[in-house]
């Protein structure tokens, strides 16, 4: 299986390498959370020796009401990015929506993400594949919740055709399949399938509990969540042969901004990454 290596960063994902942790906050609520958080996790990595991409959205799309919190969008989104970049010497992922943002955003972001809705959007994905063919980084695709694991392969394809199949930098996350109304569920034997398609592939853990559509606060006016479940799907996708982890969090997650049922306590980071480290080891074997 194809292993990517991520220029200026010493993070290789793939066969034989250690868990990559895609780890942040759902959304930029400020620049000074941001860095909290931030540094928090990349002081973890550190110390469990993991390679660390600090992972946030300038701007969630993809709301349940026109009431929800989004962001702070694509320029100061992208200045906040920029700062924690300078200010701990990480790598950042951050998803687009638009193939005009695709260009702008992997200027900033090493790892440039497609939402899971988007993955089948054909301009979407040569954008995106064209603009980290120009910064040398990689493509974040999410897997639809409609999607068959390998029905990705067509995926896969589109853009290797754009940076040729020795280049691409394709990485697929699993993150759920729609499982009947208001709720997901995560077919482990997907990680393997995914794999089998040659690229490295992600479990979005923290999306992958959402409960669509069906947060009892709101009357459905957002998305629920089961935070209690993130850790049972990172440990038994990592199990299942998962080369990276995406995880969020947050210092208060139930005043989140967004998705709030669905990111873990910051505090419980280490505790969590701790076991996925020893997981990811005896899969590897």
């Amino acid at each position: 299986m194809k292993t990517l290596s991520l220029p200026g960063h010493d993070i290789t994902i793939g066969e034989g390498h250690p868990l990559t942790v895609m780890a942040g906050m759902n959304v930029l609520e400020s620049r000074d959370l941001a860095m909290r958080i931030c540094e928090h996790l990349k002081t973890v990595c550190e110390r469990l020796e993991l390679p660390y991409v600090f992972k946030a959205s300038f701007d969630k799309a993809n709301r349940s009401s026109i009431k929800s919190y989004r962001g702070p969008g694509l320029d100061e989104g992208l200045r906040i990015l920029s700062d924690v970049k300078q200010a701990f010497d990480v790598p950042v992922v951050t998803d687009y929506h638009t193939p005009e943002q695709a260009a702008p955003v992997a200027e900033v972001a090493e790892i440039i993400q497609i939402p899971a809705f988007l993955c089948r959007q054909t301009d979407l994905v040569v954008a995106g594949a064209e603009a980290v063919m120009e910064s040398g980084g990689w493509l974040h695709v999410k897997k639809a919740q409609f999607l068959a694991p390998w029905d990705c392969k067509n995926i896969v394809t589109k853009i290797g055709e754009v940076t040729g199949e020795a280049r691409n930098p394709t990485i697929l996350c699993e993150r759920g399949s729609s499982f009947g109304y208001n709720n997901l569920v995560v077919d482990m034997l997907g990680i393997p399938a995914m794999k089998a398609l040659g690229v490295p592939v992600t479990i979005d853990a923290t999306h992958a509990v959402q409960l669509p559509g069906a947060d009892p606060r709101t009357s459905g006016g957002s998305t629920g969540g089961r935070r209690e479940g993130v850790a049972i799907i990172a440990q038994s996708a990592i199990a299942a042969g998962a080369d990276g982890v995406f995880l969020e969090f947050h210092e208060d997650p139930d005043k989140a901004l967004c998705d709030g049922p669905s990111c873990l306590d910051l505090a419980q980071a280490e505790t969590l990454l701790a076991k996925l480290k020893a997981i990811h080891s005896i899969a590897a074997g």
